[in-house]
């Protein structure tokens, strides 16, 4: 079975995405994993969305503000009432 992510991705420059996660995102597709690289990411749209670091609460994603996401920490997202619009900053 080949992978498909759960969001609509868009190459800004260099090492920043903008991602967009639907309103219909299924829940079982916003799995735990891990990246290879730090990630910076910012909110740029969303209502109610979380994000979950191992071993930690979920966190309310907040329009305007960023979140790090240290590499090889295991994260998840948790589904929120609308889109969810996102600007992603892998940092190698």
């Amino acid at each position: 079975m080949i992978y498909k992510p759960p969001f609509k991705e868009v190459h800004i420059s260099g090492n920043l995405y903008l991602r967009e996660f639907k309103s219909d995102t299924d829940e079982e597709q916003l799995i735990w994993h891990l990246d290879r690289e730090d990630r910076v990411i910012s909110v740029v749209k969303g209502s109610n969305w979380k994000l979950q670091l191992d071993n930690q609460l979920p966190m309310k994603l907040t329009e305007g503000r960023e979140y790090f996401i240290p590499k090889l920490t295991y994260h998840r997202l948790i589904k929120g009432n609308d889109k969810l619009i996102i600007i992603t900053h892998f940092q190698p």
